[in-house]
Parts: structure tokens; sequence; C-alpha cells
């Protein structure tokens, strides 16, 4: 059986990332509709060695869709919500608009599934520093039970966008010939400098609204109102892959070998290290991979039952468009949770 999906922001980097990954996992794709704005219309993309020209995104755009996927941005995925369901399409967003509905399943299909099935026409991928983390802790969750997770996050230029992985590299051949450069996608100038997450100050809360994203959808997806959650995010000068260092405590007591030996076994983690050479995952290593890669697990002695872990992911695939993909995947296993008639509402 195929399908008729929809890319909606196909010309971006995840929207790119979507189409690359449904070609690469042989996505039951019948007919693919790329869709952007009129800027981008009838510039050509190509899938599976065919050209395909993008339309412009607009109210009829889902005519005969089954599966949306929208990396467009939150104000574009509330502006065309209703015209997706009404068609009939399931719409699987990217962005910040429906996370926390709780009318909206925010879904890693590693760590809650179930609740994909409970969708009402749209379901929503979490944060990508929020699926890189969770990817690699579920494991560990389902062995002692979670009870805390502190967070540092050094999250590359992926995060904001192609323009953003365009200016640090324009930025770094300035820095290196010596020539005046001012950013214009991001706050500061980005080679060879770090800075606080670019994401609205929170002022109430003290904290940017991406440090607050991973404390709120870390409970929602886990079903855990009270876990305590704090995380700090910091802009570093890498394309594509973030990297978090995790302090997690747990429950009940926990073993660094046994928590080796649960991530040796899950889906969609890899562990890669050696100790011996001092080496831990890098970017370098998981760049335009799937899995999410974890390393240096040792035990935190100033916790109880608390380890620490270092892990890296793809920002663009599994903290973006793998995710939603493999949401889709999970859900043409029983066709009939996808919408059957068109008329559904938000």
């Amino acid at each position: 059986m195929g399908y008729n999906v929809a890319i909606a922001g196909a010309t971006g980097a995840v929207g790119i990332e979507m189409m690359r990954t449904l070609e690469a996992h042989n996505f039951p794709v019948d007919k693919l509709k790329l869709l952007a704005s009129p800027r981008s219309a009838g510039k050509t993309l190509t899938f599976r060695g065919q050209p395909m020209s993008v339309e412009v995104l607009d109210e009829n755009s889902f005519a005969g869709v089954d599966i949306a996927l929208f990396s467009a941005g939150s104000g574009i995925t509330k502006r065309y919500a209703g015209a997706c369901l009404k068609a009939g399409a399931l719409l699987i967003d990217n962005s910040s608009a429906f996370r926390m509905d709780p009318n909206v399943p925010l879904v890693v299909p590693e760590v809650n599934p179930d609740d994909a099935f409970e969708h009402q026409g749209i379901i929503a991928n979490p944060n990508c520093t929020t699926i890189i983390m969770l990817t690699a802790l579920i494991p560990l969750h389902r062995a002692w039970g979670i009870s805390r997770i502190h967070a540092a996050t050094y999250q590359a230029a992926s995060g904001a966008g192609q323009a953003a992985m365009d200016e640090l590299a324009a930025g770094t051949r300035a820095y290196l010939d010596g020539t005046p450069f001012t950013p214009q996608v991001l706050p500061h100038p980005y080679a060879f400098n770090m800075f606080a997450h670019n994401s609205p100050w929170i002022e109430d809360e003290g904290y940017c609204e991406e440090e607050l994203k991973m404390r709120n959808e870390s409970r929602k997806m886990l079903h855990l109102d009270d876990l305590r959650v704090h995380a700090t995010c910091v802009r570093v000068p890498v394309l594509r892959t973030h990297a978090e260092a995790i302090n997690v405590s747990f429950r009940s007591p926990c073993e660094v070998a046994q928590a080796y030996e649960l991530l040796r076994q899950a889906p969609g983690v890899k562990v890669l290290e050696d100790r011996a050479a001092n080496r831990w995952p890098m970017p370098t290593d998981v760049s335009g991979g799937e899995e999410v890669v974890v390393g240096r697990i040792r035990r935190d002695p100033t916790l109880d039952h608390t380890l620490d872990m270092w892990v890296v992911g793809d920002q663009l695939l599994k903290g973006a468009a793998l995710n939603a993909v493999q949401i889709a995947e999970l859900l043409i296993q029983d066709p009939s949770r996808l919408p059957s008639q068109a008329g559904s509402s938000i």
C-alpha cells in the first residue's frame, strides 16, 4: 500500500532531510508533494532519482494527502493545520506549535510509541535536544525510574536552520581571512565562539525557552508531571549534531555496567568509546547517522543512584526529520489509525 505524502518546508534543512529519509527508508510513498513559500516555488529537488518541482504551500495543498510532514515553523503550522486536517491528512509537525497541547501526542517512537495512537489528526515532534536525550535515557528509565535530570547541551548551527549553518561557514572563512564579518542570523559571532542559546529569555523562569522545552517535553512524554529537569543550553560552532552532558538520578540503585548493557541493546542507540585512548563520541562520528551515540558513563559519587553520560545525536536526523518519518512508519503499521475522513478539527 502506498501513501500520498506532503512535506511543508521542503526546501529547508529539515525538509530536505525528511525527503532523504523517506527515500533511504523506502517509505511506501505513492505520490510526494513538496511545499514551500512562494520564493521557493519552481525550485527542483530530486526524489528517487526523479526531479520534482516545489509547489507553493496554500490552503488547497493537502487535497488527497494521507500524511503531511511539517517543518516550516510554528506560525506556518498553526496557519495551515486546519486545512490539513480538513483534507483528512495526518499532520506530523516538527515545530513547537502543538507540542504542549494536551490533545496532541508528543512522540519519540523509542520512548512513548503508544501515545502516537491517541492522536486526533496531529502528532508533534519534540524539540531536538529532548529527542536525543530521552532516546538515550529511556532504557535506563525503564530499569530504574528517573527522578531527576541535569543536562548541559552543546548545540550545532543546524538547530537554527540552513541560514545559520551558512552563516557559521561564512563567518569561519572571514575569521581565517582576517576580514570583518557581521552576523545576521544569530545574535553573536559564531566562528570560534560559543554563547547561551539564542531562544527567547523567559524572565520569570530565569531560563531560555530551549531549556524549558527540555523540562516540559520530558515531563509530558514520560508522564511524570513532577520530574525534576534542569538544563543549560549553549550554541557551539558545529555545523550539525548536538552533544549533551547528562547527569541523571534514579529512584532505585543503578550500575554502570548494567547501563552499558541496556544501552547496547536499545533501539536507536549506539555505544562508542575507547577508554584507553580517552576517545568518546564526537559530532564527526555521528553527523549523517541515525543513531544516538553514547559514551563515558560513570557513577556520580556526590549523589545517590546517579550516573553521568555523554550523548551525541544528529540534530537534523534523529533530532528532527528521522523522528518524524519514524512516527509515520509507526502509524502505517496499522493504517486504521490514520485519519479516516476529512473534517477533523483542532
